[in-house]
């Protein structure tokens, strides 16, 4: 079967893209893990599956597999390419979109511009929600590994963030240290860690090691848990640019209880076909 695909970035956070309501597709962590290799398939970080709803007054639903065939709830930069491939694709011609993802509706907005706002909805801060084995709000909160301990707060967007404060991320060893807290036990689920290092109240740097794939270019939910996170320290305002190593992000939230919204860029790559 041969199968058509579009391959997209944001922000160099790569996806291949399939439409689903127009094809039949049956996919497996065998079959996703091929297309994700980078030698012998297409390569990417995720593979993003737009289906046909499943509540009403809902537009699409959003399926987000890792290059290593797991399944996850929540996808930034993708969440920015699925709403400009349903609009390029003619699945919709909506600037404001309904999706329904794993973990619950998210409304995506293309601007004018073509850049794409995300509300992200409201940041999960209750451990046993995130999952993260604490007994109370873990802003700071000390993850012991061996012998050495490493000081995070926890947050999830849709999918668990472990945050930790650096001085500057061009010299910390995210690598080694990102692999480490994303399998540490006390995140049943695995979990992404985010490493931040906050320049002013507008302005801070992030990387991010992701569960299921390593470090990436950019990571949306990433810099939406790490914006959270540097308010809840006091370190940044209600507006704030958070800079990976792919590009920048605006991040906005007006504190607890409210949603988070995620502004940035999605990029076409190129149309192909694989047999399936």
């Amino acid at each position: 079967m041969k199968l058509p695909f579009s391959k997209m970035h944001g922000l160099g956070n790569d996806f291949m893209v399939l439409d689903g309501i127009s094809q039949a597709i049956e996919l497996t962590p065998a079959i996703i893990r091929r297309f994700a290799s980078r030698q012998f398939g297409i390569g990417f970080n995720q593979l993003l599956l737009v289906e046909p709803p499943q509540q009403p007054d809902i537009d699409f639903k959003y399926r987000i597999f890792n290059a290593d065939g797991s399944e996850v709830e929540q996808c930034g930069n993708g969440a920015r390419c699925f709403a400009k491939f349903v609009r390029d694709k003619g699945l919709t011609i909506k600037s404001r979109i309904a999706v329904e993802t794993r973990n619950g509706i998210i409304h995506l907005h293309v601007e004018p511009s073509g850049m794409v706002r995300v509300d992200m909805g409201v940041p999960i801060l209750e451990p046993v929600k995130i999952p993260f084995k604490a007994e109370k709000q873990a802003v700071d909160y000390i993850i012991r590994d061996g012998e050495d301990s490493f000081e995070i707060g926890a947050v999830s967007m849709g999918n668990p963030h472990a945050i930790m404060l650096v001085d500057d991320i061009n010299l910390f060893p995210v690598r080694q240290v990102g692999r480490r807290i994303e399998a540490h036990q006390d995140f049943p689920q695995r979990v992404n860690a985010g490493f931040l290092q906050v320049v002013h109240a507008k302005f801070a740097k992030l990387r991010v090691y992701e569960r299921g794939v390593g470090e990436t270019l950019a990571c949306g939910t990433g810099a939406c848990a790490a914006h959270v996170y540097g308010r809840l320290k006091g370190l940044l305002g209600p507006e704030a640019e958070i800079k990976l190593p792919g590009g920048s992000l605006h991040l906005s939230w007006a504190g607890e209880g409210a949603n988070v919204y995620m502004t940035g860029p999605a990029t076409h790559v190129f149309e192909g076909v694989i047999d399936l």
